[in-house]
């Protein structure tokens, strides 16, 4: 194998990462309720442009703005569940649908209406320096949001799989009225899930934002992203997205040098329609 298709699979997995990252917690979303947030990828979003604001205001880097962002978009995940989630999903799923499609309308204008609709990026040197292993160039940028994407994810399989505070959570997922008869309180695990969800999502625009532009749009590219890793993997399968994601990854890197960076996510979305066609589960979920 070249040295230029071991750059470009580094590259894909490192970004195949991150999109795990933020794809995580739309599936456990999906998971636990089986609501589909068509505001997740304007999560991103707000915590990209945290990461601005913070380097702007503060001069600070991802070491201080990654945490800043999380538990900001922790804390907007909790409150768009108790003042909008649970309401709607008393509802019909078109309420569903409407009201998080409606919540990252808003979103968006509103940051249109705040920062403008100009692109805005972090300069270069915030996270400086390239690693040379071999041949293979990994910006120290790309290397960080990578290793710290599949750190996150692993730790929220690991949350849900390992602890008690897991246990509660799928129990809820499993069934709501025999996890009350236990004693567990489905709108606390499911405000929890959406808290990590959206935690998720701040660590993940955090890290995206040291290396991509940052506009009110950019969540409309990762929200189709995010739905296609998920797909990919299977709704309510963590492991599923961090398989899917780092897939993603490598084949939109190989796909762009192979047939043009315009046509990588024609890629992308033919094995997107290829699974739902030939597996509707996903690669790791169930049927």
């Amino acid at each position: 194998m070249s040295v230029t298709i071991l750059q470009l699979v580094v590259s894909g997995v490192l970004l195949g990462a991150l999109y795990a990252l933020f794809a995580s917690g739309l599936t456990l979303i999906w998971g636990m309720m089986n609501v589909v947030n068509f505001a997740h990828g304007d999560f991103v979003m707000l915590a990209m442009y945290t990461t601005f604001v913070v380097w702007k205001t503060l001069g600070l880097g991802p070491a201080a703005s990654v945490p800043i962002a999380a538990l900001l978009m922790a804390t907007v995940g909790i409150v768009v569940y108790f003042a909008l989630v649970r309401h709607v999903m008393r509802g019909p799923m078109i309420a569903q649908i409407l009201g998080t499609f409606g919540l990252a309308l808003f979103l968006r204008y509103a940051v249109f209406w705040y920062f403008g609709a100009n692109f805005l990026s972090l300069p270069d040197n915030l996270v400086g320096g390239t690693f040379d292993l071999s041949g293979i160039r990994i910006p120290a940028a790309r290397l960080l949001a990578g290793a710290v994407a599949l750190l996150v994810t692993a730790g929220l399989h690991l949350l849900l799989t390992r602890t008690a505070l897991g246990s509660r959570m799928l129990a809820v997922a499993e069934d709501q009225v025999a996890a009350q008869l236990m004693g567990i309180k489905p709108h606390q695990m499911q405000a929890v899930a959406w808290g990590l969800a959206a935690g998720a999502t701040g660590i993940a625009g955090a890290l995206i934002a040291t290396f991509f532009y940052i506009s009110p749009t950019v969540g409309e590219t990762l929200v189709i992203v995010a739905f296609v890793t998920v797909s990919l993997g299977g709704f309510g399968n963590v492991p599923g997205a961090l398989v899917a994601g780092l897939l993603i990854g490598v084949i939109e890197s190989l796909s762009a040098y192979w047939i043009g960076p315009v046509y990588k996510d024609i890629v992308v979305y033919s094995l997107f329609v290829a699974v739902l066609w030939l597996r509707p589960q996903g690669l790791m979920g169930k049927t």
